[in-house]
């Protein structure tokens, strides 16, 4: 077992940083800038609160009640003709304010027009389904609770998507490591081989940027076909040709003694 590390904000790790530096954003339009836009909003914020809304990227952007959500919904989809669901998903903000911020990216056809909604909820609350007035939103739901562990409440098959259902944590969080937490390192183990064989076959490797292609006692072991812990074989692969046999003929065919490597960039 490995020794514990806090894994708070775990890749937030910059090899530089600038004191000064400010993150660049992109301008905010005044929504009366654009008349269909104007129209739109005057409708929304007859039967809704809407605290904060602006044009961005040329698309409006609003930002509702959580509790308005599916409401809302309904009204863009039946009343002023937003009625293609994108795409939704979540933002981790839980460093900054133990929040989460959602997000519905939204399409009039007829109008030309994007829309896009927002929310914000604190950790461990749950949002509405909106699965039965945009089917489109099933899969969506299914993802945000896999990869944040965001629940949708009367989710008709809320379950993992990606990740195998026993799967330990949310992969997409902030606070989860790249490679994988300490479950993720003994999982395939696991479920192949079973518990008992940590010790015999020992924790996959994960970390992509280091793969010892003569370590035979690790769970990847790259063209070393030899019994766990057995000196690796001497057999080498020489890539002598790079065109396969009646490759394209208009193209001179290289080889290993035909290459140079250069001294100094041209």
């Amino acid at each position: 077992m490995r020794e514990y590390s806090d894994k708070k904000n775990v890749q937030a790790k910059a090899y530089h940083s600038d004191r000064f530096y400010k993150s660049p954003q992109l301008a905010k339009e005044k929504v009366s800038s654009d008349k269909q836009f104007s129209e739109d909003l005057k409708s929304l914020k007859t039967k809704f609160k809407i605290s904060e809304s602006y044009i961005q990227k040329d698309q409006m952007v609003l930002f509702i009640e959580p509790s308005d959500i599916k409401e809302v919904m309904k009204f863009l989809k039946e009343e002023i003709e937003y009625d293609f669901l994108c795409e939704m998903s979540a933002i981790d903000w839980l460093e900054k304010s133990n929040q989460f911020e959602i997000f519905y990216q939204m399409l009039s056809i007829k109008k030309r027009k994007r829309l896009r909604v927002k929310f914000f909820i604190n950790n461990g609350e749950a949002v509405e389904s909106i699965v039965d007035v945009f089917n489109s939103a099933n899969w969506a739901e299914r993802e945000m609770y896999d990869m944040f562990g965001i629940v949708a409440n009367n989710h008709p098959y809320l379950k993992r998507l990606l990740m195998p259902d026993d799967w330990s944590g949310y992969p997409l969080l902030k606070t989860y490591p790249l490679i994988g937490d300490e479950a993720a390192h003994w999982y395939e183990i696991d479920v192949i081989f079973g518990k008992e064989h940590r010790k015999v076959v020992g924790p996959e490797i994960r970390d992509t940027k280091r793969v010892d292609q003569k370590d035979t006692t690790q769970f990847a072991r790259v063209r070393s076909e030899v019994p766990y812990g057995a000196k690796p074989s001497n057999e080498k692969t020489n890539f002598t040709e790079f065109q396969e046999e009646g490759g394209v003929p208009f193209i001179t065919r290289f080889t290993k003694d035909r290459q140079k490597t250069l001294k100094n960039r041209k």
